[in-house]
């Protein structure tokens, strides 16, 4: 897995380098002085630049990710005449443990039908608006009480949309004081000062995605605010500590190979790829302070988002995430997944980019931020393979009709009147096991 993921950012940092040398860019420099004093003046409606981009692509997008991760498999095991472990036809083909329904029903156990719901609007156990009632007034206690471990308990039923920002900030344990507002404004002056080739890949990918999002447009300037300071983070590369990934290198000018003159670049250790800014646009919609938005996206990314990117073993890493969904939709519709494989639109090929971006962009904001409280809750990224083996389950009858990748792909292109709780709780707990 660590070799997989060293020669996976071998070529991301060829690619970024190859940029540098054909736009005749440094990786780095200083800002001239009228320069700072614009990106100042404008630093609130950043949105309204236009600068020329057209010679800037994304490093990678999630399909050459997915490549890589195709690719992958393991040494120790004999793939002699001996058909593949568990006859596994999907496009992973690494022997991960991946959980089985009922290990899920038991971690998921409060999604459960009889349990109350917030994003289910007709449970027949309890009468909607006594359950909302009673579950902002716990809400209100839990925050009166300031305690982290149950306010992550409390959101695993959904989050009240008054509540949910201040509960979110309690789990990740986010307070907003003088000093965090004084790091965030020490961030913006390192972007002010100086220039990063990294700048021009976050501009693009927000005028690729978020910009031309109808949930997500009016939120631009302050994406460029949060993703450039978030560049200049330090602080960020603590979490290689427990990531497979390791930061990315530079040389100072002249000084290639000396260890004493390498850098990270960029600061954080993070190369953003195309779509990375939706990790940040559905929060934009919880906090408008943009030091506290900072932070809260900072903590999401290196508590999970991370492991959307990286290639690791662990249970919420990416990997893990496509064998679950392959597994769960090879056992649960067998025929969904044997048709879809013979006429070459493997489920994964599509599901993919949903599960890389956390839903975002895919499922309207309400229901993205009802699957978020359970992320959260759970402190597990599971729920998204669940999730979109869920979809498939939904669309199944559509699908079994289609005969091409394109086809399959047209049924599934648009997620946005989805309900994700009713999935949820249908693909889980109304399963035949």
């Amino acid at each position: 897995m660590r070799k997989a993921q060293g020669s996976w950012e071998k070529r991301i940092l060829k690619s970024l380098n190859s940029m540098c040398t054909e736009l005749n860019i440094p990786l780095a420099q200083k800002r001239p002085a009228n320069e700072q004093k614009e990106l100042l003046n404008k630093w609130n409606e950043m949105g309204t630049d236009e600068p020329d981009l057209s010679l800037f692509r994304p490093v990678y997008a999630p399909k050459d990710f997915l490549e890589v991760l195709m690719n992958l498999r393991n040494p120790n095991y004999e793939n002699g005449e001996q058909p593949s472990f568990r006859n596994h036809l999907g496009l992973i083909q690494v022997p991960l443990k991946v959980k089985d329904i009922p290990e899920l029903k038991e971690d998921f156990n409060e999604l459960g039908l009889n349990i109350g719901q917030l994003g289910i609007d007709d449970s027949a156990q309890v009468p909607p608006e006594f359950f909302e009632n009673e579950h902002v007034r716990v809400g209100q206690k839990v925050l009166a009480e300031q305690d982290s471990a149950a306010a992550q308990q409390y959101v695993r039923q959904g989050c009240p949309t008054a509540l949910r920002a201040d509960l979110w900030a309690l789990i990740l344990n986010i307070s907003n004081q003088p000093e965090d507002i004084l790091y965030y404004e020490q961030l913006k002056s390192n972007v002010i000062q100086h220039d990063l080739l990294v700048d021009s890949l976050i501009y693009k990918d927000v005028k690729l995605t978020a910009s031309n999002d109808d949930y997500y447009f009016v939120f631009e300037d302050y994406l460029y605010q949060v993703l450039l300071c978030f560049s200049r983070d330090t602080s960020v590369l603590e979490h290689f500590t427990y990531s497979s990934a390791t930061p990315p290198k530079s040389y100072i000018q002249g000084k290639l190979g000396m260890e004493e003159y390498a850098v990270f670049y960029p600061p954080n250790g993070v190369i953003p790829f195309h779509g990375f800014s939706m990790y940040v646009a559905p929060l934009c919609f919880l906090y408008h302070e943009p030091s506290k938005l900072y932070q809260i996206f900072r903590e999401m990314y290196v508590r999970f988002f991370f492991r959307l990117h990286s290639i690791s073993s662990h249970p919420s890493g990416i990997v893990s995430l496509c064998l679950l969904f392959e597994t769960l939709l090879q056992t649960h519709l067998p025929q969904l997944f044997y048709h879809l494989r013979e006429i070459g639109a493997q489920p994964l090929r599509i599901s993919f980019k949903w599960m890389v971006r956390a839903f975002s962009g895919y499922l309207a904001t309400d229901q993205l931020l009802l699957l978020w409280d359970r992320i959260l809750g759970y402190n597990s990224l599971e729920i998204l393979a669940v999730l979109a083996a869920a979809v498939f389950a939904f669309r199944a009858v559509n699908l079994m009709e289609v005969t091409s990748l394109a086809a399959a792909e047209a049924v599934l292109a648009d997620l946005s009147t989805l309900k994700v709780m009713p999935l949820l709780q249908i693909f889980l707990f109304a399963t035949v096991t």
